[in-house]
């Protein structure tokens, strides 16, 4: 059996809208996560030069715990909007999609 999409012209949104709304979404999930990363990236070189740098010497152990941990903590935001719009971008085309066999299943 073909499986086609109806292309039904009665809809409450343009596909083509949706779709271009879906690849922008992907597309600054993946800016974001590099921001975010690249951020990283040099927080973590700036940490290593402060520590071969000696500015760490006679630090406790929990001044160097927090320094690690808001060094890391920076980057959760990142992955936590990567996430959030690569899931929106999925969820449109899955919405997509039922709709589509919704009135595939209807007319048979």
């Amino acid at each position: 059996m073909k499986d086609t999409h109806t292309g039904f012209p009665g809809t409450y949104f343009e596909k083509n809208t949706i779709l271009r709304i879906a690849k922008a979404a992907q597309i600054l999930a993946w800016v974001v996560v590099a921001f975010y990363g690249l951020q990283l990236f040099f927080t973590i070189g700036f940490t290593l030069s402060q520590i071969l740098g000696g500015l760490w010497a006679g630090m406790r152990f929990v001044d160097i715990l927090q320094n690690f941990i808001s060094t890391f903590v920076q980057a959760i935001p990142g992955g936590v909007y990567f996430f959030i719009l690569m899931g929106i971008s999925k969820i449109l085309l899955i919405f997509m999609d039922i709709e589509d066999n919704t009135r595939r299943t209807a007319r048979k």
